[in-house]
């Protein structure tokens, strides 16, 4: 006879489930976000060889996330609206295996970054084929566990909200592992196969929430909302998406920003993601009215320098890169508390998480995708910084400042644009003084008019083109400039210089300037009467190096970005290409990719290729070097371009000579003052030659590589033993 156990009284079993409720969800939605936030970089940086290294790499990838996630909770949001408790749960958790019979993630080497269609088109098929099963069904989990507690007796269960925070927490936790403990660590392979290990705990917890959920007692209760829960109305919808919207293009928009003078890899990466996950932990932790104040002060008053900075650089790099993280950090708190106080009931929890997904879309794509198209320079970041003035609510709204910090803010900037217009900066002053009158004159309850001239402002500093430039052409791997000054054409991307030629018709047109200069260390290679009748250049450039060829030589460019192609071959902006005595052929796509499929031989082969201020790193590991070197000729040699601001890669190709038992050299150069009228820069380069006896015409400039640095190949990396900020 069965034993009939007392109302209210419940079993062992029961008793367990209830104590152990919360830790059970707590750790299913921190590991479940953190294996989401984990694959991000983990993926890309697999991607990166394939893409040239370029940061639109990452940002593209960003929204291919954004979409997944968005697909995520609008599943969740419906299938928890439709199912019963008694169902949801043996759905889900189905669901969640089903990527097992993908994993562990592989990216196959047979790929290549296409040059007759959209790169971004072609990084979402991929990013699609390798992680977007996974990624989905991981995305379902959040709302859908937050749903889950909410429905059962627990005492917290009409607040969920907390294991927003406890998933945004694994997702710091994840970010903050992948390049300070995972890559210096593990290859990709054994990344991959930790990955699916600690899937596969997710998938055991999250079994073991869906049994508690359906044994609480309510498996007769719909999951769905209740007749009586009120309706979300179009206006708070549209505020969602907006709030949203802003933090998102912000953060893609600063990524590019501090990337694009550096290097594209996943701590650049990873950085401003980890800023606008930790505002999520903050403003999903506890609402605060004065943390939203506090925020908009600093959105409003931190704006200045910030702004200044885009005229004017000021403090050296790591102090630029902080202020614009910095201040992302609080326009993102900003749009985020706001979204935080105006959260729903929980039963409408998966539709806010689906409203709020939109606007982080919509945001990215507008960053990564859109802008790219409209715009021929970078402009999706100043806009973000304007909107986030204007459309991330009334963010002044009650919130009073004290007369004597609005007069202390106005004295420090007049202040500064004393100085500069003391230093003739006049564009900075004009600039500096348009903000001391807003911040005097502006009443504080308003944003919008500081908005307007903060755009203003903007507009000024970039917009308004500097005179001489020719050319402007933007495309998936940067922005081009031709701009021509003191005599000469130069082409830059950033900051970066990438090849500079002096004036057609004039008496020095074809001669070597920049990196390439005769007395510098590329021209000592190509004047050292070696044989080189044939030569390779991974990098174009200008088509600089092009003016060493004599007639019967044979030089074959390497270039990724068509753009490039097509600027340096325009006989309008630069001769090189077409005024060399050489022959001259261009090959568009990935260097490294190109030579592996070509058979050409080459007696001197160049590796000149940036992106951003750096070398991509897929063509600094082990296994690029060794295809190299299998690319010479009998007796030839290779150099490689190190210059750079943030990397030391001495020791690192210095290693790889060592290990590959290489004749190495390296020489810094920096020009005369003579060299430097007629263009020379300053640069670094390395030789490296496979027979013995080739480098021996080299003289006391080149002198043995150091070799004590971590050995890259294609499965590892460390950067940050060569980072120097």
């Amino acid at each position: 006879m069965a034993t009939i156990e007392p109302l209210g009284v419940r079993s062992p079993a029961e008793e367990w489930s209830g104590r152990a409720l919360v830790p059970i969800f707590v750790i299913a939605s921190f590991l479940g976000s953190g294996l989401l936030f984990m694959v991000q970089p983990m993926v890309a940086r697999m991607l990166l060889p394939l893409a040239g290294g370029t940061p639109s790499l990452w940002n593209t990838s960003m929204v291919f996330f954004q979409l997944a996630l968005l697909a995520g909770y609008a599943y969740a949001h419906f299938s928890t609206r439709h199912l019963g408790l008694r169902l949801h749960p043996v759905v889900q958790v189905a669901l969640l295996a089903v990527p097992l019979l993908v994993l562990p993630i592989a990216v196959s080497d047979s790929w290549r970054l296409p040059t007759d269609q959209s790169p971004a088109v072609w990084v979402f098929v991929v990013l699609a084929l390798v992680v977007g099963l996974p990624f989905f069904v991981l995305s379902t989990s959040s709302p859908t566990l937050q749903r889950w507690f909410a429905a059962t007796g627990h005492s917290s269960a009409d607040n969920p909200y907390f294991l927003y925070a406890a998933g945004n927490a694994g997702s710091v936790l994840a970010l903050l592992a992948y390049p300070l403990v995972v890559e210096p660590l593990l290859s990709l392979g054994a990344q991959t196969r930790l990955w699916t290990a600690l899937y596969v705990l997710f998938l055991g917890i999250s079994a073991l929430a869906a049994w508690m959920t359906r044994r609480d007692g309510l498996l007769n209760r719909p999951i769905a909302e209740t007749d009586d829960s009120p309706s979300i109305e179009p206006a708070r919808r549209a505020r969602w998406v907006l709030w949203s919207f802003v933090p998102s293009a912000l953060m893609l928009g600063v990524t590019r920003h501090i990337a694009t003078d550096i290097a594209s890899f996943p701590l650049l990466w990873i950085v401003p993601l980890l800023l606008y996950l930790t505002t999520f932990i903050i403003a999903f932790g506890r609402t605060s009215s004065r943390r939203t104040e506090l925020a908009a002060v600093a959105v409003r008053f931190g704006v200045i320098p910030l702004v200044v900075s885009f005229v004017v650089s000021f403090g050296g790099l790591a102090l630029q890169i902080t202020l614009h993280l910095t201040w992302f950090f609080f326009a993102a708190l900003l749009g985020h508390s706001r979204l935080s106080d105006d959260r729903p009931a929980p039963a409408r929890l998966t539709e806010f998480y689906l409203w709020v997904s939109v606007g982080g879309v919509a945001g990215g794509a507008f960053a990564a995708l859109a802008a790219p198209v409209v715009f021929s320079t970078v402009l999706e970041y100043p806009i973000s910084i304007a909107l986030a003035l204007v459309l991330v609510g009334p963010i002044m709204k009650g919130v009073a400042v004290p007369a004597r910090l609005t007069g202390s803010v106005v004295a420090v900037v007049l202040a500064l644009a004393w100085l500069a217009r003391a230093q003739r900066l006049h564009a900075v002053a004009m600039i500096l003084v348009l903000f001391a009158t807003v911040n005097a004159a502006a009443t504080f309850r308003r944003s919008a008019p500081y908005a307007a001239v903060v755009a203003f402002a903007l507009l000024v500093a970039l917009v308004v083109q500097p005179s001489g430039l020719l050319a402007q052409e933007r495309s998936f791997f940067g922005v081009y400039r031709v701009q021509e000054t003191g005599g000469a054409r130069e082409l830059t991307s950033g900051t970066t210089n990438h090849g500079t030629q002096f004036l057609p018709g004039s008496d020095r047109e074809f001669l070597p300037t920049s990196y390439y200069h005769g007395e510098g260390p590329l021209g000592q290679i190509m004047n050292s009467g070696t044989t080189r009748r044939d030569v390779g250049i991974v990098g174009l450039g200008v088509g600089g190096i092009a003016a060493y060829g004599l007639p019967g030589d044979r030089y074959t460019f390497y270039e990724i970005d068509p753009k490039v192609v097509e600027i340096a071959q325009n006989p309008e902006l630069f001769t090189f290409l077409s005024g060399s005595k050489a022959f001259v052929s261009t090959v568009v796509g990935d260097g490294r990719l190109s030579l592996a499929d070509s058979t050409e031989r080459f007696d001197v082969l160049v590796i000149d290729a940036f992106n951003s201020d750096a070398i991509p790193i897929h063509l600094l590991t082990l296994e690029a070097v060794e295809a190299y070197v299998g690319s010479l000729n009998d007796g030839g040699m290779l150099a490689v371009h190190i210059s750079n601001r943030h990397f030391e890669l001495e020791p690192v190709l210095g290693r790889i000579g060592s290990e590959l038992g290489l004749d190495t050299r390296i020489q810094r150069y920096s020009p005369t003052e003579v060299e430097s009228e007629e263009g020379s820069l300053a640069s670094h380069w390395m030789l490296l030659a496979p027979a013995a006896g080739t480098l021996d015409w080299t003289d006391e400039r080149w002198t043995p590589a150091r070799i004590d640095g971590p050995l890259w190949t294609d499965d590892y990396s460390d950067i940050l033993r060569v980072l120097d900020l």
